[in-house]
């Protein structure tokens, strides 16, 4: 396999993370708790990193979706592989997710949480916003990067199950 160059550093994707933590310490405040829903697989690492960085009491939720399978792009379909997430009546919650790109998964997401989990405010963080691919009018609350039609890998995000474990952002050229 071939080794990605790199497109964000490892020390200025862990600047910015802190930078985008701070952002939300700033809206939510540090008093009231605050369900974090990470979605896995891509924003594992994403989510454990800018979680270390939130100041407020925290409660975590992990479920599974794809609409990409181990293709490059979206099948257009949202998969549910495990979404089993409890009432948020009353409470706050922010969703972490390593890419929006057309916004087909995080629209899925957020429609079921406001339909059946009841949260007091549901906030989008992601570590990269896809603009040029959006077909849905959802933008994040909080996000730590724009990125062009990129494929990128690292820090989470995968091509074909590999290349997660980079502490750092990476592309290939076509």
């Amino acid at each position: 396999m071939n080794e990605p160059k790199v497109l964000i550093d490892t020390d200025s994707l862990y600047r910015r993370i802190k930078e985008l933590a701070n952002e939300i310490n700033n809206h939510f405040g540090t008093e009231e708790t605050l369900n974090v829903i990470c979605v896995l697989k891509g924003a594992a690492m994403f989510c454990t990193e800018l979680s270390k960085n939130l100041k407020m009491p925290l409660k975590f939720e992990y479920i599974t979706l794809s609409s990409y399978g181990n293709s490059t792009s979206s099948s257009g379909k949202v998969k549910s592989l495990n979404m089993n997430l409890p009432d948020f009546k009353g409470e706050n919650v922010l969703i972490v997710e390593d890419i929006i790109d057309t916004g087909l998964t995080l629209s899925f997401l957020i429609d079921y949480i406001h339909e059946n989990c009841s949260p007091k405010d549901t906030k989008l963080a992601v570590m990269f916003d896809k603009k040029i691919k959006r077909e849905y009018n959802l933008s994040p609350d909080f996000s730590a990067f724009e990125v062009d039609n990129k494929f990128i890998v690292g820090f989470g995000l995968d091509y074909q199950g590999f290349y997660r474990n980079l502490d750092y952002i990476g592309y290939f050229d076509n």
